[in-house]
């Protein structure tokens, strides 16, 4: 039994930290996605750096690991929803924090490279929950197209999935183990995006969307008048 707990555990967080991102953006361009943008391998650096369709392959392949470990925890431990859960977290955790992208910072410290997981976290709530991507992926298009920020998107993805999961825990619909999920993964993007909550708090956080659109317009705008 424990061998078989530490092989879904370990192999969970190898096949999310598996860096899908930064290999496409290889594929396409030939360089490294972590000298662009955020310096992150998910989907919205990888469509920075190579364009919309190496994030759409980026997005359905991290989507791809969450649910990929949820089969194999059931297949292994077909009784365990805690198992099934631990491996989807541990899925996000390793697209957040690769070991296959380890190098030393400016001040000598080890540290792991990723994404920011939500992509992870999306695919994880599907093996959790199929159902739930009818009432996400709108609710999550409405967020990245009109707030207009990719890391608020990514949140709300884990927020969303927690809120379903207490709904359904609370109908006797869905098990109360899967609102570990939720808080778990909210609170890791959370974690891993403190720097993007710091600059939209000072209002210097990159746009996307709609709010995008509307900016660039806007300093189309300017930039004509100014050179009039």
């Amino acid at each position: 039994m424990a061998t078989k707990i530490l092989f879904v555990l370990v192999i969970s967080y190898l096949i999310g930290a598996i860096p899908v991102g930064y290999l496409i953006v290889r594929i396409f361009k030939g360089i490294d996605v972590r000298t662009v943008g955020s310096g992150r391998v998910g989907t919205t650096n990888t469509v920075r750096a190579a364009g919309p369709l190496a994030g759409i392959f980026t997005a359905i392949l991290d989507a791809s690991k969450g649910i990929a470990v949820a089969a194999i925890a059931h297949a292994m431990m077909p009784a365990s929803i805690w198992m099934k859960v631990l491996a989807v977290v541990l899925a996000v955790v390793g697209q957040i924090f690769s070991i296959f992208l380890v190098e030393r910072g400016e001040n000598g410290r080890i540290r792991l490279r990723g994404g920011a997981g939500g992509a992870t976290t999306f695919g994880g709530v599907i093996a959790l929950w199929p159902v739930a991507v009818l009432i996400i992926l709108p609710l999550v298009l409405v967020v990245y197209l009109g707030i207009g920020y990719a890391s608020l998107t990514t949140i709300s993805i884990a927020f969303f999935s927690l809120v379903i999961f207490f709904f359904n825990a609370l109908q006797g619909t869905g098990p109360w183990e899967y609102l570990f999920y939720g808080a778990a993964t909210l609170f890791i993007v959370l974690y891993t995006l403190r720097p993007n909550l710091e600059r939209l708090k000072n209002g210097t956080e990159r746009a996307v969307g709609l709010r995008a659109f509307l900016q660039n317009r806007a300093e189309r705008a300017l930039h004509s008048d100014q050179t009039k």
